[in-house]
């Protein structure tokens, strides 16, 4: 029961920050229960009970037949946080790993000083303009700094006037996991080359040629992932092969129906005994193509991922990179802190660039 509370109050956290965001807009009407399940990954009875608590509140409304409504009234009145405190912080998420935001939350929480901060939190759902909202919208209601996650950080970023105007008003920014690279602000990532190198490695070791791997191209941490994948198999000795590569978006990775694109790439290879999953949320959907076209792992597929983000890698047994979300949490939330304290807007010795945590599962089969 604990377990499923911590859920219903995660989605709510999700749909109150998309509340929050969307309540200035003339698009009032939430997205269905089924696509709300899809999107978050959750089920219907915890998506429905946030839903339910949001509704008592006030803030939404159900026209049957039609649809779910905010309440613009009731939205534009109220507040996430306390406004009480003497400092407020910005977390911009992409919120679309519920668990890898969970346990940031959890980190940043247990730094920042009980009734000293109002942490607002605000999700992109990886969109420009959502981040521009999102930007726009807080850069005028005097926050003294802010936790980005990066939109689409491996595309040329159109809201970097947004950034250039907060650093104008010398408003301290620090972001994890993906950064815009001209941009003077400090970054908190792990190592993904390196993790990279790891991985793979354990793959070759153990016989692997024939590696197929799946990999987002709009994101900063995916490409240095596949860069890595590639520098290894080479340092190595194995031939890359660019068919052995499936890329898609960050909206892809999140949709079941990619699932199908999956099976299709795989059912396309002459030959695979290994794949390397970008993320939790591509390990997951490569894991339901495996067992729908009746393959077994580690005997019939090896696999890795990079950020297990999900607790349970050790009942998986899946060989991959832990998702350090609480760690990088407290680091961010740290920095930020000396940041606001000194008044520092630019990158001085603030990054840091995390060494990976490795799970050695059995998920990777010796072959001849």
């Amino acid at each position: 029961m604990a377990g499923a509370g911590k859920k219903t109050e995660q989605v709510y956290q999700w749909l109150t920050a998309y509340i929050d965001e969307m309540k200035f807009s003339g698009n009032l009407k939430l997205p269905s229960e089924n696509a709300l399940c899809r999107r978050l990954n959750m089920s219907r009875e915890t998506v429905r009970s946030a839903l339910d608590q949001l509704a008592q509140e006030g803030v939404i409304q159900k026209v049957k037949g039609s649809g779910t409504y905010v309440n613009k009234e009731v939205a534009l009145s109220r507040e996430l946080g306390t406004g009480s405190a003497p400092l407020k912080i910005g977390l911009i998420l992409q919120g679309q790993d519920t668990d890898a935001n969970s346990e940031l939350l959890e980190g940043i929480k247990s730094v920042l000083p009980a009734g000293q901060v109002d942490l607002r939190v605000f999700f992109t759902d990886n969109k420009f303009a959502n981040e521009r909202r999102c930007l726009q919208t807080v850069v005028h209601q005097n926050f003294q700094g802010f936790i980005v996650d990066g939109v689409k950080a491996s595309m040329l970023n159109p809201n970097l006037d947004c950034y250039r105007e907060i650093y104008r008003r010398r408003i301290p920014v620090i972001f994890y996991n993906n950064y815009y690279k001209n941009l003077r602000y400090p970054w908190v990532i792990v190592n993904d080359k390196e993790c990279a190198d790891q991985l793979v490695g354990l793959l070759i070791q153990a016989g692997h040629r024939q590696i197929a791997g799946i990999f987002v191209y709009d994101n900063y941490q995916s490409i240095e992932k596949f860069q890595g994948t590639a520098a290894a198999m080479l340092k190595r000795g194995v031939e890359f092969q660019d068919d052995y590569i499936k890329w898609c978006v960050s909206d892809e990775a999140h949709d079941q129906r990619f699932a199908r694109s999956i099976d299709r790439f795989l059912k396309g290879l002459p030959k695979y005994t290994a794949i390397v999953c970008c993320n939790y949320m591509i390990y997951r959907l490569v894991r339901q193509v495996l067992e729908l076209q009746g393959k077994r792992v580690p005997e019939d597929c090896s696999l890795v991922c990079f950020d297990y983000s999900g607790k349970d890698w050790e009942k998986e047994r899946i060989t991959c990179s832990v998702h350090q979300g609480r760690k990088i949490g407290a680091l961010v939330a740290t920095r930020l802190m000396t940041m606001i304290q000194r008044k520092d807007c630019e990158d001085k010795n603030y990054t840091c660039v995390l060494k990976p945590k490795i799970y050695i599962g059995t998920s990777i089969r010796k072959v001849e």
